[in-house]
């Protein structure tokens, strides 16, 4: 008989299934935090429930991990683990360490659907999506691996903040990905606020909607082009929810967002979508009057190259001077850190290993590469 993985239970799923097994509510939180709190994984070792419940536990339920296939860390702490999902598939998952804060990217799916041309999971194609235990038990492992590694108490949290920004499009495993954040959420489970959880989309319209309504957490959007015929070639969902239908759902997001502003994602692509001109269509199309504009901040990530993709980052002083224009324009404006590109744990190249069900990898191969000049610039790419 296969067991019942507890890591795909919030605390609401957990106490349904408690009862189920004729146990009281309480029970269930005491068990909630055994296992998201103090990350115990063996029945025997939670001492405050009763023996009668923990064997009945042990013959019908489990706390199930993912298999450490590799870990890999960077030279600056970054580190990188390679989480076995079954079926041939494999996810990645990254720690990022900072004086303040410890971020954990999480993976939604084996692959990605959306097939963006820069990312090195679009380009691998789609084999399936993760469940909410699988999701889940990334930020289990890290979380209470990391901690007995560095000598943390049992409430010295080591990752302060999540990101699905992982491999996959969280908002297409939305089944899943919820009920995820609800245990990272919990002030039983890993007690983090709203705006310390950030789901990134490329702009899956409805599920926008949705989220909004059912919990809005802090939200980053991967726009990497500033309007609808470049997008459509970058970002192959513009051609069903275009920039028009994105932009108002950010708007509508930001009534129930935890904070006061949308994060903008936008990789930047040497000749591609880096002149002074597309900094200029970005301000446009945020900056739209009255109920049109969208308050926002930008984040500009170097490209980290992978062979498949044939693009290139753009260079430094091409980046100043993109930051310049919107910053000049009234929008926050930064320039992502790279973190962990010397193991490919950097924004966009993590791969994993995945079986592609979609043929989406093939389909790839054969698109152009997207060649947009650059606008005449009287400054030669320098900030002024």
């Amino acid at each position: 008989m296969t067991k019942v993985n507890l890591l795909d239970f919030d605390l609401e799923g957990l106490t349904a299934y408690c009862e189920g097994l004729g146990e009281k509510r309480f029970r269930a939180t005491q068990l909630f935090r055994w296992i998201h709190q103090r990350g115990a994984a063996d029945f025997t070792a939670m001492t405050d429930l009763a023996r009668s419940l923990r064997d009945k536990l042990a013959g019908v339920a489990e706390i199930r991990p993912l298999k450490v296939l590799t870990e890999h860390v960077s030279s600056d702490g970054t580190i990188k683990w390679l989480f076995d999902v079954g079926g041939g598939d494999a996810v990645e998952t990254v720690f990022i360490p900072e004086d303040d804060r410890g971020t954990l990217c999480v993976s939604s799916q084996a692959g990605c659907a959306v097939g963006c041309r820069f990312c090195s999971t679009g380009h691998q194609g789609f084999s399936r999506n993760l469940g909410t235990g699988e999701i889940l038990a990334q930020l289990w492992m890290a979380e209470h691996q990391l901690r007995a590694r560095l000598g943390n108490g049992a409430g010295e949290r080591v990752i302060t903040n999540v990101v699905m920004m992982g491999m996959g499009e969280p908002l297409q495993n939305y089944g899943a990905l919820v009920p995820a954040l609800r245990v990272m959420l919990d002030d039983h489970g890993y007690g983090l606020s709203r705006r310390r959880v950030t789901v990134s989309t490329s702009g899956v319209v409805p599920m926008m909607d949705r989220l909004r309504v059912d919990l809005p957490v802090a939200l980053a959007v991967s726009l990497h082009a500033p309007n609808d015929p470049l997008r459509d070639n970058l970002v192959p969902l513009n051609r069903k929810y275009p920039l028009v239908e994105l932009m108002a759902a950010c708007q509508r997001y930001l009534e129930s967002a935890p904070r006061d502003f949308i994060t903008f994602e936008y990789c930047m692509l040497d000749g591609v979508n880096d002149s002074d001109e597309h900094a200029r269509e970005l301000l446009a199309l945020v900056n739209g009057r009255g109920a049109n504009r969208v308050p926002c901040k930008f984040n500009l990530i170097p490209f980290n190259p992978f062979p498949a993709s044939g693009l290139t980052r753009s260079p430094r002083d091409r980046v100043t001077a993109f930051a310049k224009v919107l910053q000049d324009g009234g929008v926050i404006t930064t320039v992502r850190k790279t973190r962990g590109d010397d193991i490919d744990a950097a924004c966009g190249q993590l791969a994993g290993e995945v079986q592609d069900r979609t043929r989406v990898g093939e389909r790839m191969k054969r698109l152009p590469i997207p060649v947009v000049a650059a606008a005449p610039d009287t400054n030669n790419g320098a900030a002024v």
